[in-house]
């Protein structure tokens, strides 16, 4: 499956912004799909996954409350609402998917990934 981000961008600190990711070539609706982000410097960190049918989801420690991700499998797109932005939340923005294990965090799990967008928040 081949995956496209987008919607990154600047944005000031408080602010939002929503980034998608369009599948393509696979069975979008089997996959458990994933964003992961990473900072200049730092590890891949994981940030929201969300099962085959978007009825579970699972949120990384830094975002809970503040962003939510979710699906629609009639478009073959994974979102990512991203509210009450912070600086520290600057970083390329990955998507990811796997068919394997439920709602992993480990992004060595992750079979196929897009290219990345990139998510600027200023003070």
């Amino acid at each position: 499956v081949q995956l496209q981000a987008s919607g990154g961008g600047l944005v000031q600190a408080g602010g939002s912004l929503r980034l998608g990711c369009a599948a393509s070539g696979g069975a979008f609706s089997s996959y458990t799909m994933a964003w992961f982000r990473q900072a200049p410097g730092k590890e891949r960190e994981f940030t929201a996954s969300i099962n085959w049918s978007g009825g579970t989801t699972y949120n990384g420690d830094s975002v809970k409350g503040r962003f939510t991700i979710s699906r629609e499998n009639a478009k073959n797109t994974v979102y990512l609402q991203m509210n009450a932005l912070k600086p520290e939340d600057t970083a390329v923005y990955y998507c990811a998917a796997t068919n394997r294990g439920f709602l992993p965090r480990n992004y060595a799990v992750y079979d196929y990934w897009g290219q990345g967008t990139l998510v600027t928040v200023s003070s």
